[in-house]
C-alpha cells in the first residue's frame, strides 16, 4: 500500500511539473493561444486527477467504508459524473469561443497521461534492475 501511495504522490507531482515545463515551453515557443491551451487544458486534467485523488482517499477510508458499505460506489461515480460534465463544458467553451487552439488544448489533457507514462517507466526500470542485481 505504500508503494501505492508513493506512485500516486509521484502521479501528482509530476503533473504539476509536466504542465509547467509544458506551460513555459508553450509560451516560448508557441503562439498565445496555443500556449494558453497547453496551460488551461493541463489545469482542467490535473486539477481534476487531484480531486479525484482526494475523492477515493475520503470515500474508501475504514470507518466511511464501514458506515455505508456499496453507497461508496454510487457517491464517486456521482462526482465523478459531475466532473466530467464541467469539464465537457469548459473544454467546449475555450474551443466553441476559440480561446484556445484546440491541439494546445489536446496537448494540456495530456499531462495526466504523460505522468502516468512517465511513473509507469520508471516503475519497470526499477522492477527490472532490481531482479538484475
Amino acid at each position: 500500500m505504500q508503494d501505492l501511495q508513493k506512485l500516486i504522490d509521484f502521479i501528482t507531482t509530476s503533473n504539476w511539473l509536466i504542465l509547467l515545463a509544458g506551460g513555459i515551453i508553450g509560451l516560448a515557443m508557441t503562439p498565445v493561444k496555443f500556449a494558453l491551451g497547453i496551460i488551461l487544458g493541463g489545469l482542467i486534467a490535473a486539477i481534476n486527477f487531484h480531486l479525484l485523488r482526494r475523492t477515493l482517499k475520503k470515500m474508501f477510508h475504514p470507518d466511511i467504508v464501514s458506515e455505508r458499505g456499496r453507497s461508496i460506489i454510487g457517491n464517486v461515480l456521482v462526482k465523478y459524473y459531475i466532473r466530467f460534465a464541467i469539464s465537457g463544458v469548459l473544454i467546449f467553451l475555450l474551443i466553441s469561443k476559440h480561446i484556445v487552439h484546440p491541439v494546445g488544448l489536446l496537448a494540456g489533457l495530456s499531462v495526466v497521461v504523460a505522468s502516468v507514462f512517465l511513473a509507469t517507466a520508471l516503475e519497470l526500470k526499477r522492477i527490472f534492475f532490481k531482479e538484475a542485481v
